[in-house]
């Protein structure tokens, strides 16, 4: 999908601007987490009182960075005014088959969290 006519100086200093301000929260995310996992390695022991809770703080804050950081690049890439935009296929028709993959795969995960369940209670 191509445009129709070259943008507009106009336009491109928007598409400028959209560019870095992505790139500003971008390096203010990483730079988020890079301080959140030198806080959590300064943080210690974690049986000291308070520090379990605030590792988990830390490691909570630093996943939903980088969530957001994974975000503004699916962003870019989707809809992104400089190239292609990706569409996603169309999803097909429910089947048979299709449902019968589906309890496959599924008989196959509860089987495997069952195993892990009974492994985990003898070895501890």
């Amino acid at each position: 999908m191509s445009d129709p006519e070259p943008p507009t100086a106009e336009v491109r200093q928007i598409r400028n601007r959209l560019l870095d301000l992505y790139t500003a929260a971008t390096a203010l995310l990483l730079i988020g987490i890079g301080v959140l996992i030198v806080y959590s390695i300064r943080l210690g022991s974690l049986t000291s009182p308070g520090a379990q809770q605030s590792f988990g703080y830390a490691l909570a804050l630093m996943f939903l960075m980088a969530a957001v950081i994974v975000h503004f690049v699916d962003r870019i890439y989707r809809v992104w005014p400089f190239g292609r935009r990706i569409r996603p296929a169309w999803p097909g028709y429910v089947s048979v088959e299709g449902e019968v993959r589906f309890l496959k795969v599924l008989i196959l995960v509860v089987a495997g969290a069952a195993i892990a369940y009974v492994l985990g209670g003898l070895i501890a």
